[in-house]
């Protein structure tokens, strides 16, 4: 079983793009679970959502304290928030970011796994919004090939219908521009 958290801000679409990732998975014929994390904040508040995909039955039904997954909506969050907490040794954290590798082990001391790509410059160019949902699910499944590109496709007509081709095209080019380092 894969266990992803995402970071984000009420409004970015983080419980959305956990959503995605479940029905994608379930479409590839997995059991997935995807749920958010949030109470009574408002929009720009940092929220929380999870995502679980197995090829057996979940049975879990709890936050996801130790993930193998971590993704990142909103570069200012890891500056307030500890987004690595409770992250498996062999885990990833997925970055929305500008930075450098090195500038981000330095300003937030990842000695983990990281995935970087700048997606409020792909979504605002794409999609002509700062929305990174999207986007960022183009990093996820390049840095972790959780659910494949044809069932995100499938997944992104569903929920977005007429306005899905831009949401595919910022997730596209996140995956070409995601940058991978061990």
């Amino acid at each position: 079983m894969k266990e992803v958290r995402l970071h984000g801000r009420g409004g970015q679409g983080a419980v959305t793009s956990a959503e995605l990732v479940a029905i994608a998975a379930i479409d590839e014929g997995r059991y997935a679970q995807a749920f958010p994390s949030f109470g009574p904040e408002r929009r720009g508040a940092p929220v929380m959502a999870f995502i679980r995909v197995s090829g057996d039955q979940i049975r879990t039904r709890e936050k996801v304290y130790h993930p193998d997954i971590v993704m990142v909506l909103d570069s200012s969050l890891p500056s307030l928030v500890d987004v690595a907490a409770g992250m498996k040794e062999d885990g990833i954290v997925i970055l929305n970011s500008a930075m450098s590798e090195k500038e981000l082990r330095k300003e937030y001391g990842f000695k983990c796994k990281l995935a970087m790509v700048d997606a409020n410059t792909i979504a605002r160019e794409v999609i002509g919004l700062p929305i990174t949902n999207t986007t960022m699910l183009g990093a996820l499944l390049k840095a972790t090939g959780i659910v494949g590109m044809d069932a995100m496709d499938k997944a992104l007509e569903h929920r977005f219908g007429r306005l899905a081709e831009k949401n595919k095209a910022a997730m596209r080019r996140a995956y070409d521009e995601t940058v991978v380092i061990k």
